[in-house]
Protein backbone atom coordinates (compact mmCIF):
# COMPACT_ATOMS: atom_id res chain seq x y z
CA UNK A 1 0.00 0.00 0.00
CA UNK A 2 0.95 3.43 -1.28
CA UNK A 3 2.20 6.10 2.25
CA UNK A 4 0.09 8.74 0.40
CA UNK A 5 -2.95 6.21 0.90
CA UNK A 6 -2.32 5.20 4.53
CA UNK A 7 -4.20 6.75 6.99
CA UNK A 8 -2.96 9.25 9.75
CA UNK A 9 -4.00 6.99 12.21
CA UNK A 10 -1.74 4.57 11.17
CA UNK A 11 1.21 6.53 10.24
CA UNK A 12 1.62 8.17 12.93
CA UNK A 13 2.16 4.84 14.85
CA UNK A 14 5.07 4.18 12.88
CA UNK A 15 8.77 5.70 14.03
CA UNK A 16 10.53 9.10 11.81
CA UNK A 17 12.74 5.15 11.14
CA UNK A 18 9.89 3.23 10.05
CA UNK A 19 8.65 6.08 7.87
CA UNK A 20 12.25 6.95 6.60
CA UNK A 21 12.33 2.64 5.41
CA UNK A 22 8.67 2.83 4.11
CA UNK A 23 9.62 6.15 2.06
CA UNK A 24 12.86 5.05 0.68
CA UNK A 25 11.46 1.80 -0.34
CA UNK A 26 8.55 3.10 -2.44
CA UNK A 27 10.77 5.37 -4.14
CA UNK A 28 13.41 3.23 -4.68
CA UNK A 29 15.94 5.91 -4.81
CA UNK A 30 18.65 7.55 -2.44
CA UNK A 31 16.99 10.95 -1.01
CA UNK A 32 18.52 14.16 1.05
CA UNK A 33 17.67 14.21 5.02
CA UNK A 34 15.26 17.77 4.01
CA UNK A 35 13.59 15.88 1.68
CA UNK A 36 12.45 12.75 3.32
CA UNK A 37 11.93 14.87 6.35
CA UNK A 38 9.89 17.14 4.65
CA UNK A 39 8.00 14.04 3.28
CA UNK A 40 7.07 12.90 6.99
CA UNK A 41 5.84 15.96 8.05
CA UNK A 42 3.81 16.22 5.12
CA UNK A 43 2.05 12.74 5.83
CA UNK A 44 1.69 13.33 9.73
CA UNK A 45 0.58 16.54 9.10
CA UNK A 46 2.57 18.58 11.07
CA UNK A 47 3.54 21.69 11.25
CA UNK A 48 6.32 23.40 9.01
CA UNK A 49 7.72 24.66 12.64
CA UNK A 50 8.49 20.93 13.02
CA UNK A 51 11.16 21.14 9.93
CA UNK A 52 13.60 23.48 11.89
CA UNK A 53 12.85 22.18 15.16
CA UNK A 54 13.61 18.21 14.52
CA UNK A 55 15.82 18.08 11.41
CA UNK A 56 18.51 17.70 13.41
CA UNK A 57 17.05 15.07 15.72
CA UNK A 58 15.95 13.50 13.06
CA UNK A 59 19.15 13.34 10.83
CA UNK A 60 20.69 11.78 14.22
CA UNK A 61 18.54 9.24 14.16
CA UNK A 62 19.56 8.39 10.46
CA UNK A 63 23.11 8.54 11.31
CA UNK A 64 23.16 5.94 14.08
CA UNK A 65 20.83 3.70 12.67
CA UNK A 66 22.53 0.67 10.51
CA UNK A 67 19.49 0.93 8.10
CA UNK A 68 20.42 3.82 6.76
CA UNK A 69 23.74 4.52 4.66
CA UNK A 70 24.87 8.17 4.08
CA UNK A 71 25.97 8.50 0.05
CA UNK A 72 28.65 10.42 -1.26
CA UNK A 73 25.94 12.52 -3.39
CA UNK A 74 24.25 13.48 0.37
CA UNK A 75 21.40 11.28 0.20
CA UNK A 76 20.03 8.34 2.38
CA UNK A 77 19.25 4.77 1.20
CA UNK A 78 18.87 1.91 2.86
CA UNK A 79 21.90 -0.21 3.70
CA UNK A 80 20.69 -3.49 2.05
CA UNK A 81 20.77 -1.51 -1.02
CA UNK A 82 23.81 -1.18 -1.05
CA UNK A 83 27.10 -4.16 -1.29
CA UNK A 84 28.68 -4.62 2.25
CA UNK A 85 31.99 -5.77 0.65
CA UNK A 86 32.53 -2.52 -1.47
CA UNK A 87 35.47 -0.41 0.04
CA UNK A 88 36.44 3.08 -1.07
CA UNK A 89 40.49 4.26 -1.33
CA UNK A 90 39.23 6.57 1.28
CA UNK A 91 38.10 3.25 3.51
CA UNK A 92 40.88 1.36 2.75
CA UNK A 93 43.41 4.37 3.46
CA UNK A 94 41.78 4.65 7.43
CA UNK A 95 41.65 1.51 7.69
CA UNK A 96 45.72 1.47 6.89
CA UNK A 97 46.05 3.97 9.23
CA UNK A 98 43.82 2.02 12.38
CA UNK A 99 45.87 -0.71 11.95
CA UNK A 100 49.52 1.29 11.84
CA UNK A 101 47.82 3.03 15.09
CA UNK A 102 47.30 -0.42 16.65
CA UNK A 103 50.38 -1.89 15.79
CA UNK A 104 52.36 1.25 17.52
CA UNK A 105 50.30 0.80 20.24
CA UNK A 106 51.47 -2.69 20.76
CA UNK A 107 54.98 -1.83 20.50
CA UNK A 108 54.52 0.88 23.11
CA UNK A 109 52.77 -1.41 25.73
CA UNK A 110 55.59 -3.51 25.16
CA UNK A 111 58.00 -1.07 25.45
CA UNK A 112 56.77 -0.53 28.67
CA UNK A 113 56.68 -4.12 30.20
CA UNK A 114 59.77 -4.86 32.04
CA UNK A 115 59.94 -8.88 32.44
CA UNK A 116 62.98 -9.15 34.35
CA UNK A 117 60.96 -8.12 37.53
CA UNK A 118 58.55 -10.60 37.72
CA UNK A 119 60.90 -13.34 38.57
CA UNK A 120 63.28 -11.29 40.66
CA UNK A 121 62.80 -11.62 44.51
CA UNK A 122 64.54 -8.88 46.25
CA UNK A 123 63.41 -9.59 49.63
CA UNK A 124 65.87 -11.32 51.70
CA UNK A 125 65.30 -12.69 55.67
CA UNK A 126 66.58 -9.41 56.92
CA UNK A 127 63.94 -7.42 55.36
CA UNK A 128 61.31 -9.62 56.93
CA UNK A 129 62.81 -10.11 60.35
CA UNK A 130 61.24 -7.35 62.00
CA UNK A 131 57.58 -8.74 60.51
CA UNK A 132 54.83 -9.16 63.43
CA UNK A 133 51.80 -10.98 63.21
CA UNK A 134 49.23 -10.44 65.03
CA UNK A 135 45.79 -12.59 65.35
CA UNK A 136 42.47 -10.76 64.60
CA UNK A 137 41.37 -11.73 67.77
CA UNK A 138 44.78 -9.87 68.87
CA UNK A 139 42.76 -6.84 67.10
CA UNK A 140 39.31 -6.90 68.64
CA UNK A 141 40.88 -6.88 72.14
CA UNK A 142 42.85 -3.77 71.46
CA UNK A 143 40.03 -2.15 70.22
Amino acid sequence: MKLDKMKKEDLEVLSNKELTTLILKEEKEPISTADLFKRIIELLELPESTFENKIADYYTQLATDKNFTFLDNGKWDLSINHKQGTTTEDDEEEEEEEEEKEEMSMLDDEDDYDDTDDFEDDSTDEDLKDLVIIDEDELELDN
